[in-house]
């Protein structure tokens, strides 16, 4: 039987342009990126003058743009702590999205850094605060006579360090290993006009042993209509069911043909060599959504890790997923050509750092099969206020791309930063403890690193973060017996702290190394503001550094006749970030050697 969509003209998972929301898309869809009123409110008055009833602004801004980057057209990098935006929603805005009475008018923000409040025509629709995640707000009750005008006010504290901020700067201009700060809208906003009942979230999960994948299904309102889901796959359908709602979520669990049983299970698997995307639709009352999935299991097993139930080493690279002009944001080609730079350097995984990426970057990490950890913005001081704003975003952020078939390992603390007492305060302990637990409630199929780097406690990997310069060190301490690997996650590691807290216990946890390299060299770049943890004197010296540091890793590495070492490392990292000159590309994405040599050094041929 041929594919008969409910949403002619949208098939997911082989867009060519990822929508912001590439998992749940709809027909009514318009985008509202571009020229936006704006203001610096520095005094923060705008409140009190009533800037919130959609008057004019005095400058204007390219939205999704941060008003620090450059791609804004403001390009301001001091402390701003409060900005407004004003934008007027035109009658040909919503003829776009086909809104019409009995219809819902939705507006999505992809994030706005860091607390965000929307007003209708003068009247408060509602707020959020996190930097990283997304909302949406009903605008339909707050319509006037006419479309409106839309008003956002972002509140983004510099100087907050229990604000989740990964690596934005608290100083005014960027020091070691922190950069410019990313205030309020940041990712796409963009309409919807959907049908009274309509679908507010779909998780994917599937059962590879049982052949079935299963929808859960979020609504907008308690009901109990029938819930739709068919799931197709070039074309042809491979499986549809149907389940009454009972309430406003709902479980559709869908047998797929040629799962269960038979030689040809493994063809539809999702896998990095072999990134299999099946399309799917859900349909409720009038409403109907395309998404997609990808059938694959993750675990950790016997000091590997598996993907599929088959072991995988995992050849990473660190990203900052900062761009010169736009800085954390990014237009959706350079975030697709950031995917495929990655694959085509010879890493198969990809550790977004200090950042909760961009669901576009994680639709081409779907579509290319990239491995990607997905990791917690941090805070820099631990607080009761710290604790619940941590909390409430990584929970956001672990709903938000738990049905991601690319991100296999979740990473909610790095380095002890936020818990600096982690080994000795209980308090810290037991938060960073409560984060390893919560993520495995709110996700039970993925491995989770405790606190990446050092003092990890209960943990499904043991990571490491090394930054010796010479092959030879390296070898000495990572390409040795099982028995002697293990036995050094005891004690004090390279970095100055305990591996592992006391009284964690070692089930047999694969080890990976997740932070080295990072060598420096940026011809042309003054001394004082280069940043790396080595430096190289030349090209030559740049190959020459590089291969010794991989080729030790990569000898300690599983494979290749060892059935024992490090089940992954993390290169860093991919490009240079301001005054971090330790990338395998320059900022701008230039390749420092030949990009065939760099994937013969990641790749060890």
């Amino acid at each position: 039987m041929k594919n008969q969509s409910p949403v002619s003209g949208i098939r997911a998972s082989r867009q060519e342009v990822a929508r912001p929301r590439p998992q749940l898309l709809r027909e009514s869809f318009l985008d509202l990126s571009g020229e936006w009123g704006f203001a610096h409110d520095d005094e923060d008055r705008g409140l009190a003058e009533g800037w919130c009833d959609g008057r004019a602004l005095p400058r204007s801004i390219t939205v999704p743009y941060p008003p620090e980057s450059a791609a804004s057209g403001v390009g301001e990098t001091g402390f701003h702590p409060v900005v407004w935006y004003r934008r007027e929603l035109a009658a040909a805005d919503l003829a776009a999205v086909g809104h019409e009475a009995g219809r819902r008018l939705i507006v999505h923000f992809g994030a706005v850094d860091y607390r965000a409040s929307v007003w209708l025509d003068g009247r408060l629709v509602g707020s959020h605060e996190g930097g990283h995640t997304p909302f949406a707000l009903d605008l339909t009750d707050h319509l006037g006579e006419g479309p409106g005008v839309l008003v956002v006010r972002a509140e983004d504290d510099p100087l907050d360090i229990a604000q989740p901020r990964g690596k934005q700067d608290w100083h005014e201009s960027p020091h070691a290993i922190w950069y410019h700060r990313t205030t309020g809208i940041w990712q796409p906003v963009w309409l919807e006009s959907v049908a009274a009942l309509h679908i507010t979230g779909i998780r994917w999960t599937s059962d590879l042993t049982r052949g079935t994948a299963t929808a859960q299904v979020t609504l907008n309102r308690r009901t109990d209509a029938a819930v739709r889901v068919r799931i197709a796959h070039e074309g042809e359908v491979i499986g549809e069911a149907e389940a009454r709602a009972g309430g406003a979520q709902v479980a559709v669990t869908v047998p797929l043909a040629g799962q269960e049983n038979g030689q040809h299970y493994e063809q539809l698997l999702w896998r990095p060599e072999s990134p299999t995307l099946l399309d799917a639709w859900i349909a409720v009352g009038d409403d109907a959504v395309a998404s997609y999935l990808g059938l694959r299991s993750v675990a950790v097993a016997d000091g590997r890790f598996l993907v599929n139930d088959r072991p995988v080493v995992l050849r990473s690279v660190l990203s900052q997923g900062y761009w010169p002009d736009t800085h954390l944001a990014a237009p959706e080609p350079a975030l697709r050509r950031e995917a495929e730079l990655i694959a085509e350097l010879g890493f198969n995984s990809v550790r977004v750092h200090q950042k909760i990426e961009d669901p576009r970057f994680l639709y081409h990490a779907d579509r290319l099969g990239l491995l990607v950890w997905g990791e917690m913005p941090a805070t820099y001081t631990f607080s009761d206020e710290a604790v619940v704003r941590t909390t409430r975003e990584w929970t956001e952020a672990v709903r938000r791309d738990a049905s991601h078939p690319s991100i296999v390992t979740w990473v909610p603390l790095n380095e002890s930063w936020g818990v600096q007492h982690l080994a000795s305060r209980a308090d810290q302990r037991a938060f960073a403890e409560a984060l390893y637990h919560l993520t495995k409630a709110l996700d039970p199929t993925r491995p989770v690193i405790s606190n990446d780097g050092w003092e990890l406690g209960t943990s499904d990997l043991w990571t490491v973060h090394d930054y010796e310069s010479e092959g030879a060190v390296l070898t000495a301490r990572y390409d040795v017996p099982e028995a002697a690997l293990r036995a050094s996650l005891e004690g004090i590691g390279p970095s100055g702290r305990r591996i592992r807290l006391d009284g964690t216990e070692d089930r047999g946890e694969p080890v990976m190394l997740t932070e080295f390299g990072g060598v420096k060299w940026a011809p042309g770049a003054a001394s004082e503001e280069a940043w790396g943890y080595s430096e190289a004197s030349s090209a030559e010296d740049f190959d020459r550094r590089v291969g010794d540091i991989l080729r030790a890793v990569q000898g300690a590495s599983i494979g290749r006749g060892r059935r024992a070492g490090l089940a992954g490392w993390c290169w860093t990292q991919l490009t240079d970030t301001l005054q971090e000159v330790n990338g395998l590309l320059t900022a701008e994405r230039e390749p420092k050697l030949p990009m065939e040599r760099l994937r013969a050094l990641v790749r060890g041929d």
